[in-house]
Parts: structure tokens; C-alpha cells; sequence
């Protein structure tokens, strides 16, 4: 009976240290990111919730990261300045309190090379946007981000071919002197906007429809996806359809996230990356007519 009781005392400790075996794998698997361990992809821009880029992103990039990783990734998508302003969650992704992000090219003022896909008068249309920045031009004009700003190339995507917005009709290069312009704070806007003759007046995209609205500035130039996304024609009256630059966004991780992730998963980031940014060129060419024509009759409608 002694005995008995000692190999039942000793099956029980047995038991007992098998299953908190067991507990410890589950933790461990749980730790892999397979459940409850998840990393969360943050991604921050400025568009407005229907424009194409955060459709883009909602379509393919959160699906494919969160599908392909099997649920070790998590996307959560931040549109229209929600983490900031363009230069704000750009430098968040720098110093890594944001992981992702789809800025325009302010980083031009530290790194002058990357405001050449913004000369005037640069490209033809959409196709030779993206034959340049997805060939060897466009990997030599980013590859100095990772070294000198922390982030990582992902992508290239298209915010498109910017033109005038204005509360006045612009028939001539005459009627844009001392027009009150918004432009972004970046010198290549700026010198434009003065080439022109017009009084620049420099501010973050999510204070445009406020000024507009109360008249501090008296027009604006950006792609007319962006034009009607934000709801600017409702305090704009007349577009002038220069096409005077193509503006590119660039999808940039920051460089010690990249660093944490597997392989695997940085494979799984850069192809969605890829293919959401193509999906977004698609839908800014396509949309560009009806935007157009959405306008027409709004202003129509409004004058």
C-alpha cells in the first residue's frame, strides 16, 4: 500500500509537470505572433478616407500583410492627418513611434535628389511615371532614406498630375499675380508658386479646406482626385488643368521594425506594398475622367 501510494504520488507530479510543459509551448507559440502575438503595422497618411490611396491600401495591403502573415501582422490604416500632418507622422516614422507611413516628398529638403520626380513639366502621363520610378532611377533616388532618415523604401505610388484650383477663373499666366496660393512647405513648390507670381503661402494639407472655406488663401494646386477626396471644390470655383508636375507618394517602414521582422514577413511587406501601390496608379488613371467630369457638373451646379 506504501508503495502504491508513492507511484501515485509520484504519476500525479508526473502529470503535473508535462501539462505546464504544454502550457509553456502554447505560450511560446503565442509568442511567434500564431495567436494573441501579433505585430501591428501602423500606416499613416494624409488622404482623405475614399481617395485611392487609402482604398489601395485597404484592398490589398492590409488584406494580403494580414492573410499572407497568417495573422502575425496586423494592419491598422490612419487616413487624412489622423497621426499628423505630413512632416509630423513622417517623423514618426523615423523615430519609429509610427511604423509605416505614405508621405508625399518632403524629405527633399534633407535629401535634395529625392524632389526630382517633382520638376515641372517631367513626365508625359501615367505609364511614364511608373516605367522611371520603378526601374533604376527610381531605386537611386530613394536609396539614400534608409541611411540618412531610418526608413525604408517600400513602393512607389502615385498621387498624380497636380494642377490649380482657384475661387477666381485663371486664363492667362497674367491672373496669377498676387494669387494668394497655398503650396506645400517644400522649396521646389515654393519657387514655382513665385515663378508664377503669386504669394505663396505655405501649410500642412489637412488646413487647406479652412482656409479655402474662409478665404485666407484664394487657391491651391494638387492632383483632382485630392480636389474632390477632400471636398475643396465645394469652397472652389474654377480648375485649371495644367498638369504642371506629377507628384509620387512613397510607402517608407521604419528601419528597426524592418529589422525585428522575419524574412518571410518582410517579403510578404514588400510585395503588398508593391501591389497596392500598382492598384492605386490604376485607380488614379482611371478615376482621373470621372473625377474630372464630377467637377464639371458640381462647379456647374455651384456658379
Amino acid at each position: 500500500m506504501e508503495r502504491m501510494a508513492i507511484f501515485s504520488l509520484f504519476l500525479v507530479l508526473l502529470l503535473g509537470l508535462l501539462s505546464g510543459c504544454g502550457g509553456s509551448g502554447t505560450k511560446s507559440t503565442a509568442g511567434n505572433g500564431q495567436s494573441g502575438g501579433a505585430k501591428v503595422i501602423k500606416v499613416a497618411n494624409y488622404f482623405a478616407e475614399e481617395h485611392p490611396q487609402n482604398i489601395a491600401l485597404r484592398e490589398k495591403f492590409k488584406k494580403i500583410v494580414e492573410e499572407k502573415s497568417g495573422g502575425s501582422l496586423k494592419v491598422q490604416i490612419y487616413p487624412n492627418s489622423t497621426l499628423g500632418a505630413e512632416k509630423e507622422f513622417y517623423d514618426g516614422v523615423r523615430n519609429g513611434t509610427i511604423e509605416m507611413g505614405i508621405p508625399g516628398l518632403i524629405m527633399q529638403n534633407d535629401i535634395p535628389k529625392m524632389g526630382v520626380p517633382e520638376w515641372p513639366f517631367l513626365f508625359k502621363d501615367f505609364e511614364h511615371v511608373k516605367k522611371v520610378l520603378n526601374g533604376p532611377i527610381g531605386k537611386e533616388i530613394a536609396k539614400d532614406l534608409e541611411k540618412k532618415h531610418g526608413v525604408v523604401p517600400l513602393a512607389w505610388s502615385a498621387n498624380g498630375f497636380r494642377m490649380f484650383s482657384a475661387n477666381r477663373t485663371i486664363d492667362s499666366m497674367d491672373d496669377f499675380e498676387g494669387l494668394r496660393m497655398r503650396m506645400p512647405n517644400i522649396p521646389n513648390y515654393i519657387t514655382i508658386g513665385k515663378l508664377l507670381g503669386t504669394n505663396v503661402t505655405p501649410m500642412p494639407i489637412s488646413e487647406v479646406f479652412t482656409a479655402l472655406e474662409q478665404k485666407v488663401v484664394d487657391g491651391q494646386d494638387n492632383p483632382i482626385a485630392t480636389l474632390r477626396a477632400s471636398g475643396w471644390y465645394e469652397v472652389q470655383t474654377d480648375v485649371l488643368e495644367s498638369k504642371h508636375m506629377f507628384s509620387p507618394n512613397i510607402y517608407v517602414i521604419n528601419k528597426k521594425f524592418w529589422d525585428s521582422l522575419t524574412k518571410e514577413q518582410q517579403t510578404i511587406i514588400q510585395e503588398a506594398a508593391k501591389e497596392a501601390a500598382n492598384y492605386e496608379f490604376e485607380l488614379m488613371e482611371k478615376s482621373y475622367e470621372e473625377d474630372k467630369k464630377f467637377l464639371e457638373r458640381n462647379y456647374s451646379a455651384t456658379s
